[in-house]
């Protein structure tokens, strides 16, 4: 590879990629996944750290298979366990999760049948994985069932995972997970694993989540949900049964090989999430806050996560600059991260803005855009 021509190329095509600035406290940030406002929540931190967890050992110098600490690790495990009623695993981040679930719970015996817009780490994991795979059209349940009718009459014995997410992270939009349901019922030996990184927290009853209000919940084999989110810590998890649990252990080398996430930070992770299972009606602003921009930019309806299509790469990071100029953070997302053509802007909600604070900012695009 020539490493500058291939630098030269981005930058020509507007999809170059840099390490943004450290802002300052007037600018309004909406382009982190601090959806329910955690992170900037000094009061939270304050009531966390005047406990007895100061006292937490700040790192576990070894993989969790070898560290000397685990009862930090196993308390919150054993709280995700109490919420979905199934044993959980802890990951290192959600990257680490879907490469290491992926390619360690299939093998060639598998067939993956992932969402068209499944995040990258997904991918990943299907590439690492000896499984065969195949992508379905966006939510599009109709072509998954003809990619299933397709590969269990060529292998019938097959097993067969559809992986998607519940909430996509660039659209913003809803997977079908009944639908999906549905064809794991009628065609059998199916398993579903989905992705909940953008709905733990923020969305569903106490913060679980999309799956876990679906009376079919249980038919949903692997549920992975990030803490680094809408939970503003670090790492992720797996809601899975005794055996998946088992197997993850032994075969998911992002767990094996790795070094655990630091203790204090699973105490932590454990203390927002305790926290949060109250915070329904926080829920329920953010959502409101959501209608009322989407509504303001003439957009359906839909979640958190707002998408501003803009449709060129170039100029979709000139009214990210002049956004920002104007006191607004919202990066600029192209390509590789969306499809040629559908460069945007991705406007990330928090539940502690107000609704005024979302009608400046609207208008503050609109008139942006329309310059």
């Amino acid at each position: 590879m020539d490493y500058q021509a291939f630098l030269n190329r981005l930058t020509t095509s507007g999809n170059l990629r840099t390490i943004p600035q450290e802002l300052s406290d007037t600018v309004i940030d909406m382009s982190t996944n601090d959806y329910m406002g955690y992170a900037a929540d000094a009061s939270l931190q304050k009531r966390f750290f005047s406990s007895d967890n100061i006292s937490i050992p700040l790192t576990s110098s070894a993989s969790r298979l070898l560290a000397a600490t685990q009862r930090h690790y196993n308390a919150l495990e054993n709280k995700l366990n109490e919420l979905y009623g199934r044993p959980a695993l802890l990951f290192n981040s959600g990257y680490h999760a879907n490469t290491g679930l992926i390619s360690g719970l299939t093998d060639a015996t598998d067939i993956i049948l992932a969402d068209k817009l499944v995040h990258a780490s997904i991918i990943d994991g299907m590439k690492l994985s000896d499984a065969a795979h195949a992508r379905w059209r966006h939510n599009d349940s109709h072509h998954l069932e003809r990619l299933i009718q397709r590969y269990r009459a060529e292998q019938p014995d097959a097993r067969i995972w559809i992986v998607a997410e519940s909430v996509y992270s660039m659209d913003g939009d809803v997977a079908p997970i009944g639908s999906l349901i549905d064809l794991k019922q009628r065609y059998g030996n199916v398993m579903i694993y989905i992705d909940e990184a953008h709905a733990v927290g923020c969305m569903g009853h106490m913060g679980r989540g999309v799956v876990a209000d679906n009376p079919r919940a249980a038919m949903v084999d692997v549920i992975v949900g990030t803490f680094g989110k809408a939970l503003a810590s670090q790492g992720a998890f797996a809601i899975l049964s005794p055996t998946l649990r088992e197997v993850a252990v032994n075969r998911c080398r992002s767990f094996i090989f790795s070094t655990a996430m630091p203790p204090m930070s699973a105490a932590w992770t454990l203390f927002v999430l305790e926290h949060s299972l109250s915070q329904d009606d926080r829920r329920s602003h953010l959502a409101a806050l959501s209608a009322r921009m989407r509504s303001n930019l003439g957009l359906e309806p839909g979640t958190h996560i707002v998408p501003y299509i803009i449709g060129d790469a170039v100029r979709t990071v000139e009214i990210s600059r002049s956004l920002l100029n104007a006191g607004i953070k919202i990066l600029p997302i192209r390509t590789p991260t969306v499809p040629p053509g559908t460069e945007r802007l991705r406007i990330s909600l928090n539940a502690s803005m107000t609704e005024s604070q979302i009608d400046m900012v609207s208008e503050t695009i609109l008139n942006v855009c329309n310059r």
